[in-house]
């Protein structure tokens, strides 16, 4: 700003300047004639220029001071104002900064809301499909809970005729504590029986003895032969009468021993029934357990045959759309992929629900995959394969324009339970319409 005022001011003293010369030069051309009288009023002239000029200039550079003075305060002024417009624009600028960034999170979040918007309609499918799952596990469920009444039926009559055996038991039981009661009755009469038989025995061998006594009496008595003769004759008489009795006891003793092994006989044969009847409950007890037995065997083998050739069968093939035609992705990070249209689906081990495959037995099993998409310059087509979380194979596909395909497939030993699937690669693109470009297939090649 000081330079651009002594500008001027050069400027001005030298035109000041460029005046007196041009003056002094037209002096100089003035006649001859008139030099001779210029003579003597040319050093006052010169001198009251010079002074005038002097002043001229003093007093422009007193009025340029003055002017330099406002302008210094101007300049210092703008300055200020100069300062003070260069912190509004670094404000501007990180104003502008922050909108730019704003901005940006604007456009993240945007992108993120689309993401999440397809997201949610992803999800909204996976709920409908969770809800024909749960229609389809409720029908299964009313099926099962029809099967179980009928099980619980069952296994009424069954309690309703174990409770008839256990009747028919305890009657038998009862039958058996009679029968002990009626042979106690006759043990104890039979040792009744048995004593009498003894004292009848001992009372012979008395009668015996005294026999012998009385022989022996006649012996030795010779006088009383005769009184004994007649005694004979009475005694044999009596004796008689006694062996009459002895036989008729003797006889009584046998019906006795008879009806003893007769009821012996028919307590052995009553135990023998017992014995039998108790092997015979055994027995059906037995068989009755073997037949449960047998029956929950037959049962486990009948659904182990089930499973087994339900799970010696499998193999699934589908597509990624239902129906009508559409592009999944892209999203920023991997997403599964379901593929809803299903063309078979042998044993039901791939869910179209959720898109996951779950081997239902230890074997191996080959993959396939086909995909593609239309042409794009900054998003490819790329899906993984993927086994418990482990990525496996990847089907890529890029270019930026027309349609553009790819396949992979694998062969992979699984366990019982092991799951696998697709996924879709961040920042990549599947399509598909009713002509099923993009598919999914698996099989089981053999268990082991």
């Amino acid at each position: 700003m000081e330079m651009t005022m002594c500008f001027p001011l050069l400027l001005l003293i030298c035109s000041l300047s460029t005046a007196q010369l041009q003056t002094e030069a037209d002096n100089e051309i003035i006649p001859h004639g008139k030099q001779t009288e210029s003579q003597g009023r040319e050093p006052t002239n010169a001198s009251d220029r010079q002074q005038t000029c002097t002043q001229d200039i003093n007093a422009v550079l007193r009025e340029m001071s003055a002017t330099l003075a406002e302008q210094r305060v101007e300049m210092r002024h703008l300055q200020r104002e100069n300062e003070a417009q260069a912190a509004k624009l670094r404000e501007l600028e990180l104003q502008k900064t922050e909108v730019d960034k704003m901005k940006q999170q604007l456009k993240a979040q945007a992108a993120e809301l689309s993401n999440m918007t397809a997201r949610t309609d992803v999800t909204e499918n996976q709920v409908e499909a969770l809800k024909r799952d749960n229609e389809a596990q409720a029908a299964e469920l009313t099926n099962t809970r029809a099967e179980l009444t009928n099980t619980r039926a069952e296994l009424t009559n069954m309690r309703a005729e174990l409770s008839n055996t256990t009747a028919r038991t305890d009657v038998t039981e009862n039958q058996v504590e009679a029968l002990k009661r009626d042979n106690e009755a006759q043990a104890a009469e039979l040792t009744n029986t048995r004593a009498e038989l003894t004292n009848t025995r001992a009372e012979l061998t008395n009668m015996r003895a005294e026999l012998s006594n009385t022989t022996a009496r006649t012996d030795v008595t010779e006088n009383q032969v005769e009184a004994l003769k007649r005694d004979n004759e009475a005694q044999a008489a009596e004796l008689t009468n006694t062996r009459a009795e002895l036989s008729n006891m003797a006889a009584r003793t046998d019906v006795t021993e008879n009806q003893v092994e007769a009821l012996k006989r028919d307590n052995e044969a009553q135990a023998a029934e017992l014995t039998n009847t108790r092997a015979e409950l055994i027995n059906m007890a037995e068989e009755l357990s073997n037949m449960t037995a047998r029956t929950d065997v037959t049962e486990n083998q009948v659904e182990a045959l089930k499973r087994d050739n339900e799970v010696k069968q499998v193999a699934f093939s589908t597509s990624l759309l239902a129906s009508g035609s559409g592009t999944i992705g892209p999203f920023n990070t991997y997403t599964p992929l379901v593929f809803r249209y299903v063309v078979t689906n042998i044993g039901n081990a791939y869910n179209p629900n959720t898109g996951l495959f779950i081997a239902p037995v230890r074997g191996a099993y080959h993959f396939e995959i086909y995909i593609g998409a239309h042409g794009h310059a900054s998003h490819p087509s790329s899906v993984v394969l993927v086994k418990n979380g482990e990525h496996i194979f990847i089907a890529y596909a890029h270019q930026p324009s027309h349609y553009g395909s790819s396949a992979n497939g694998a062969t992979l030993l699984l366990e019982v339970g092991d799951v696998v699937f697709l996924r879709l690669r961040g920042n990549s693109r599947v399509y598909d319409n009713e002509n099923h470009h993009s598919t999914f297939s698996g099989n089981l090649l053999f268990t082991m």
